[in-house]
């Protein structure tokens, strides 16, 4: 069985924010298909792209998996869907969001899963745990982590808590 090394973002706005993260993190764990490696220390960010809603607490976890890109972003959506996430305004509030940031080395493209994450390379809130956790790691297509993080840090409020 060959396992693949992913990176999960993850984020909450609503309710107990870390302990609904606490609760996606074991929910990952009890999953028998991955292995959650590192999470990363988490932050105090400022909404993306639909400001009127409250901060968001945010995360990336680490994990190695034998699952398929789809298969294991079937695992995140379900696992949202017991966590009670109700889809509604495009990057408004949620209870939990768990996105596959990348796969490996894997590069692709299809309807409902694109990897790595189309716009992770512009978001404080996943480059800044990432850097923390891998910071020579290289996004394909758009460099290094902390090269990354350093070009968009201060433009974006986030706050390690």
């Amino acid at each position: 069985m060959n396992l693949v090394r992913c990176f999960l973002g993850l984020g909450a706005n609503l309710g107990d924010k870390m302990a609904g993260l606490k609760k996606a993190i074991a929910l990952l764990k009890h999953e028998k298909d991955i292995r959650v490696r590192r999470t990363a220390p988490f932050y105090r960010t400022a909404p993306w792209g639909y400001a009127d809603q409250d901060w968001f607490i945010n995360t990336v976890v680490e994990i190695e998996t034998s699952l398929s890109p789809q298969q294991l972003l079937n695992v995140l959506l379900a696992i949202e869907e017991k966590m009670g996430r109700v889809r509604g305004v495009r990057w408004g509030p949620r209870v939990i969001d768990l996105d596959l940031l990348l796969y490996g080395d894997t590069v692709l493209n299809q309807p409902g899963l694109i990897i790595p994450h189309p716009r992770m390379a512009g978001r404080a809130f996943v480059l800044a745990p990432l850097a923390d956790l891998e910071p020579d790691l290289v996004i394909p297509g758009c460099g290094r982590v902390a090269d990354l993080y350093k070009a968009i840090e201060g433009r974006q409020a986030v706050e390690k808590i």
